[in-house]
C-alpha cells in the first residue's frame, strides 16, 4: 500500500497490484476507450498533440511553488520508475552511458547506481522540469540536454548509444513509430531500448465520467483524456522499427482519491493536462459537477474514495547484431513439450 504525499490528497491510498483488474465493469472500460471525434486535418496526420502546449504545462507544473507542488505528485512516476528499474536490473550487463529520454526531473535516473552505469544523459522538452532537482540527488554522472524528444537524432549521432530508457513520456509523442526508429538508429548494435508508457485503459474512469456528463449536460462530447496506445500496437511498432527480442507486458497502478477534484488537481501538478489539438479550453461548472457525481456513482468504493487506474505498458527491445543469440530453427528441439506438460 503506497500513500502519495500530496497537500490536495493527504489521505490518498494507492493500491499497487501487478496486472490488477480495475474495480469497475467491463462496460465502463469499453465506453471510455471509444475515442471522441475531433478535427485534426489542419495539423497533419501525426499531429494529435500540441507539443508546445505540453511543454508549457510541464514548465508551469515544475515552477509552481518553486517545484514543491510538482514534487508532491511524483508518486506515480516514482512507482513506475522503480518497476522499470526492476526490469533494467534483470539485464546482467553494465552500460557506460544510459540515455533517459523524456526524463522529467529524473525519476528513473536517480535510481541508477555506479555498478550499473557510469553516466546518464537526461533529455526533456521542458527545461524547468529537466533542471528541477539538483545534481546532488543523483548517484552517477549526469548530463542534461534540453530538446524535444521527437528530435532525438538532432543531438545523438547514429550508432552512438548503448542504452536508451524512457519512462512515462512517450504517450505525448505525435510520431511514435518515427521516435522508435530514431531510438534504434541512435543505438549501437545490440543496444537496449527499455520503456514504460501509459496504456489505453489509463484514467478510463475519468474518461467515462466526463463523456457521460457532457452527453447529459451539453448533448455531445469533446476529448479531455488523451488517446493512448495498446499493448499489441507497441509490439507491432517496435517490430516495424527494427527491434528484435521484444518483451512487452502491462501493469496497473490503482490510486484512490477523495474525489474527482483532487485527481484533476494532481494531474495539473504533474503537467498531465489535456494537450490535444482542437481541445476545448474550458468545461462548464455544472458539467464538471455532474462528472464528479457520475464518477463516484459508477466507480466509487465503500470507503468513499474514487479509484483512478493508470495502465502502464513496459517494453524491451534490442537493436539487431550478429553477436546476439538467435532462436533455434524449427524442429531442432530435443525435448517434447508434451513430455514437459
Amino acid at each position: 500500500m503506497l500513500r502519495p504525499y500530496s497537500p490536495t490528497a493527504g489521505m490518498i491510498s494507492t493500491s499497487l497490484r501487478r496486472g490488477a483488474p480495475a474495480c469497475s465493469g467491463r462496460f465502463a472500460r469499453r465506453f471510455a476507450s471509444q475515442s471522441s471525434s475531433f478535427e485534426t486535418s489542419r495539423v497533419g496526420v501525426y499531429k494529435v498533440f500540441d507539443r508546445n502546449a505540453k511543454r508549457l504545462q510541464k514548465d508551469f507544473a515544475a515552477r509552481r511553488d518553486g517545484g514543491a507542488r510538482s514534487r508532491t505528485v511524483d508518486y506515480i512516476r516514482d512507482e513506475v520508475s522503480e518497476r522499470l528499474m526492476e526490469r533494467f536490473l534483470d539485464i546482467k550487463k553494465k552500460f557506460d552511458t544510459v540515455v533517459d529520454l523524456g526524463c522529467g526531473p529524473g525519476h528513473f535516473s536517480k535510481l541508477l547506481e555506479p555498478d550499473k552505469t557510469r553516466k546518464v544523459v537526461m533529455i526533456d522538452s521542458s527545461k524547468e522540469s529537466l533542471y528541477r532537482d539538483p545534481d546532488e540527488e543523483f548517484d552517477v554522472e549526469i548530463e542534461r540536454i534540453h530538446v524535444d524528444e521527437e528530435n532525438l537524432l538532432s543531438i545523438l549521432p547514429r550508432q552512438s548509444q548503448e542504452a536508451v530508457v524512457s519512462c512515462l513520456s512517450l504517450h505525448w509523442i505525435n510520431d511514435l513509430p518515427g521516435v522508435f526508429v530514431q531510438v534504434k538508429e541512435a543505438l549501437k548494435p545490440d543496444g537496449l531500448f527499455l520503456g514504460a508508457m501509459f496504456g489505453g485503459d489509463t484514467l478510463f474512469e475519468l474518461r467515462t465520467a466526463l463523456q457521460l456528463a457532457e452527453l447529459d449536460r451539453e448533448g455531445g462530447i469533446s476529448p479531455h483524456v488523451s488517446p493512448m496506445t495498446d499493448t499489441k500496437d507497441v509490439s507491432n511498432l517496435l517490430g516495424r522499427a527494427g527491434f528484435n527480442l521484444l518483451t512487452v507486458d502491462t501493469d496497473e497502478v490503482l490510486v484512490g482519491y477523495p474525489s474527482m477534484w483532487e485527481l484533476l488537481e494532481d494531474l495539473k501538478d504533474m503537467g498531465e493536462g489535456n494537450a490535444i489539438f482542437g481541445r476545448r479550453h474550458f468545461i462548464h461548472r455544472d458539467t464538471l459537477a455532474a462528472a464528479s457525481a457520475i464518477y463516484k456513482e459508477l466507480h466509487g468504493t465503500e470507503d468513499g474514495t474514487i479509484p483512478a487506474t493508470f495502465q502502464v505498458i513496459y517494453m524491451i527491445g534490442w537493436k539487431p547484431s550478429p553477436t546476439q543469440r538467435q532462436p533455434l530453427e524449427r524442429g531442432t528441439a530435443e525435448t517434447s513439450l508434451k513430455d514437459v506438460l
